[in-house]
């Protein structure tokens, strides 16, 4: 089979595309043909040996992807195949073919395209536990999106408009911020061209009830500084690169709460929770109040081009690396 490798540690454009041995499913285990994977920021890191899990070289990226499970490995009764199932693996989707515990292949519903569930999982359901658990998000609370039209920021957007929230999306272009407004943002900031704390008070009046922040780096102490009393500023990401460092005096004076977001760990420490939140994306999105963006699509020849697309920040929604 073909797979992209990461052989050294590096930038996208050290990975290479390479014939490798089509595995075999262990017990337990699934193996699926790929019909198309979701690209994610911890691609970018993982590549650079600068994410939590380091997997050993070499390695293939690529942590969800959708396809139909082609073989079983002992043991494994409630998948056969011809399933179709998106897989969450962490690494090893940009191939062909990908090995999966059986318990983290899910079965899709007819209705859903492969292309839509590869890029699905890991940005709703991202956003959707740190709406939803982490922030308690309420109807009518104002709900600041920064990073607004990448993956995770415009599940957010779009989740937050879903659980009846007033949605400030805050993006670098008009192009980012006109598809925030096609997802539902009542408000829009261009940091590019205002003042970040200027256009909050603008926008959020008084300063908003939940700060949603993938970026972190210049943006996280501006943005936090403008926060509503009692407000909750949910730490995802750092897409921006530098992680912030807070005086912690705002949060005393706000009386407002720091929350990390580490949806990983969710889904093994709290399982049950997660399946729920998973059964009402996928019900949401059948109902129609969900349409994932899929801005890019890459070839696996290209799936360098499709972290480094990322990497330098140009996605909008999501990006696919197609088989």
């Amino acid at each position: 089979m073909k797979a992209l490798l990461c052989v050294e540690h590096g930038p996208p454009e050290t990975l290479v595309v390479r014939e490798v041995p089509t595995p075999e499913p262990g017990k337990g285990e699934v193996r699926i043909r790929v019909a198309a994977a979701g690209v994610n920021f911890p691609d970018v890191l993982i590549i650079q040996n600068l994410y939590q899990f380091k997997p050993p070289l070499p390695f293939s990226p690529g942590g969800e992807a959708a396809g139909v499970v082609d073989a079983v490995g002992e043991g494994v009764t409630h998948l056969k195949p011809g399933d179709r199932v998106l897989a969450m693996t962490g690494t090893g989707a940009f191939a062909e073919y990908l090995i999966a515990e059986a318990a983290q292949a899910v079965p899709l519903p007819d209705a859903m395209p492969l292309d839509v569930a590869a890029g699905f999982t890991m940005t709703y359901a991202t956003s959707h536990h740190a709406l939803k658990q982490r922030a308690n998000l309420q109807p009518g609370e104002t709900l600041l999106v920064l990073g607004a039209a990448g993956g995770v920021g415009l599940a957010a957007v779009e989740l937050g408009k879903v659980m009846g929230a007033r949605v400030v999306a805050a993006a670098s272009s008009e192009e980012k911020l006109a598809l925030c407004r096609e997802y539902g943002a009542d408000e829009t900031i261009n940091y590019s061209t205002e003042d970040l704390r200027a256009g909050i008070k603008r926008t959020c009046g008084a300063g908003p009830d939940v700060i949603y922040d993938p970026v972190g780096d210049t943006f996280a102490e501006p943005a936090f500084r403008s926060i509503g009393w009692n407000g909750r500023y949910l730490v995802v990401g750092f897409a921006g690169g530098e992680i912030p460092k807070l005086p912690l005096n705002l949060a005393l004076i706000k009386g407002a709460s720091i929350v990390g977001v580490f949806w990983g760990a969710f889904t093994t420490r709290e399982a049950k929770l997660h399946a729920a939140n998973m059964a009402e994306l996928i019900r949401w999105l059948a109902e129609g109040k969900l349409h994932p963006h899929m801005s890019r699509r890459f070839s696996l020849d290209d799936g360098a081009q499709a972290i480094r697309w990322m990497m330098d920040r140009k996605a909008m929604g999501k990006v696919l690396v197609e088989m």
